[in-house]
């Protein structure tokens, strides 16, 4: 960015950079540019290509000239620049629908009560057993953007250089980065500070694929943003803060050659490959998802008569009923999602019956329950309990939200 002193450019706010021939070549982050100099009561003069991405600050001062001739001309009323225009995108993205995955009744439950409170999921399974095609259709079943997460999410975009052509980022982010990433690929920094996968993420999803092949030092490095919703990158003169409230949806094989389990395929280095690849996962980060289920392998010609099978539509109607029901209960508070409810709000809006506390007592003994699992573990019931609009948590409730955190790989 370069500020221009002079005064026919005191009341603007000028980006962009020269070329050679006088053009304007596009740059990142005009949109926050335009916001802040919004603020400060002033426009902005920014390249032809940023014209649009300026106009949804709502700075009502922006001149986007192709060149620095044409940016003369207009400042000394020679030609007039007129007004960008503002895009929006009506073209909705298509994902993938949950009706094309046979089986697996558990693992979608658990991915529409994880779209339903914004919860964080693990699944654990073999090679093949459709751990990916499961979370590559949550997306589909997440409810759309409001106007203030386009603007933030744009924002972030605008900052990366990746925001689309005079557009907003209207659908929610899904980043997948590969296992091989770099911690400043994944949570920020580099030579010039730039946002990181989990800032790209914000107000979306963050799939990590093949979880424990991550380098230990980024997976430990999560842990900060998962909790906080945001991250900071420490420099030698300063600090920046990005926000980083993600859901991170993650898979894993059981065993690092993924037979674990399979009596006919299981090699001979077991149980011990197992505890040694699981052990890549450090205890904090685990208990940091809230659900976490077993996806196994399915017969692809068995009969499935019996199973009820759903479109992405019908249960994103769930999902969306039940994060209105969450927007209502917390608009008093700065989240409105059950992932994100801190334990004193929740339990305003706990009622346990006699049984359900038995349930909840017996478990906390049995297996030890932090206080941290504690609390995620009301966050599920509560949203298992807005999906079948129930004001009170129920025993059932409350039994399928333990059922999904106590794994039968780790307890």
């Amino acid at each position: 960015m370069k500020i221009i002193e002079a005064d026919a450019l005191k009341d603007y706010c000028v980006m962009g950079e020269l070329s050679l021939d006088g053009k304007l070549n596009s740059v990142s982050g005009v949109l926050p540019a335009s916001i802040a100099a919004n603020a400060e009561g002033k426009g902005i003069i920014c390249p032809k290509q940023n014209g649009g991405e300026a106009t949804w600050s709502g700075n009502k001062s922006i001149i986007a000239p192709v060149d620095l001739l044409q940016l003369i001309n207009h400042l000394t009323s020679k030609q007039a620049i007129s007004y960008p225009e503002k895009i929006l995108s009506n073209a909705n993205q298509e994902y993938p629908d949950l009706i094309d995955i046979k089986g697996h009744y558990l693992a979608k439950r658990a991915l529409e009560i994880a779209a339903a409170g914004g919860h964080n999921m693990l699944m654990i399974g073999p090679p093949g057993s459709g751990k990916s095609m499961l979370a590559q259709r949550l997306p589909g079943i997440l409810p759309a953007l409001s106007h203030e997460e386009m603007l933030e999410t744009s924002i972030i975009a605008s900052v990366a250089g990746v925001l689309g052509k005079d557009q907003l980022v209207t659908e929610r982010p899904f980043r997948a980065p590969h296992n091989s990433a770099s911690m400043a690929s994944i949570v920020g920094g580099g030579r010039i500070a730039k946002p990181g996968e989990v800032t790209l993420a914000h107000r979306g999803v963050l799939f990590l694929d093949e979880l424990p092949q991550f380098s230990s030092n980024v997976l430990e490095a999560l842990r900060q943003p998962i909790e906080d919703g945001k991250v900071t990158i420490s420099r030698v003169n300063s600090h920046i803060t990005y926000p980083a409230r993600f859901q991170m949806i993650a898979a894993m094989n059981p065993c690092k050659c993924g037979n674990f389990g399979d009596a006919n395929n299981m090699c001979s280095k077991a149980p011990r490959c197992a505890e040694d690849y699981q052990s890549q996962i450090s205890g904090p980060l685990f208990d940091r998802f809230d659900l976490r289920v077993d996806v196994v392998a399915i017969d692809i010609f068995g009969d499935e008569k019996q199973t009820v099978r759903e479109t992405s539509e019908m249960v994103a109607k769930r999902v969306s009923r039940a994060r209105e029901l969450q927007l209502e209960r917390y608009k008093d508070q700065a989240y409105n999602i059950n992932s994100e409810a801190q334990g004193d709000v929740l339990e305003k809006y706990i009622a346990f019956n006699s049984e359900a506390r038995d349930i909840m007592k017996k478990a906390a003994d049995k297996f030890s329950l932090s206080m941290r699992g504690y609390i995620r573990i009301l966050r599920v019931a509560r949203t298992i309990a807005d999906l079948s609009e129930s004001e009170n948590i129920e025993a059932g409730h409350l039994a399928e939200a333990l059922s999904f955190r106590i794994s039968k790989l780790r307890a």
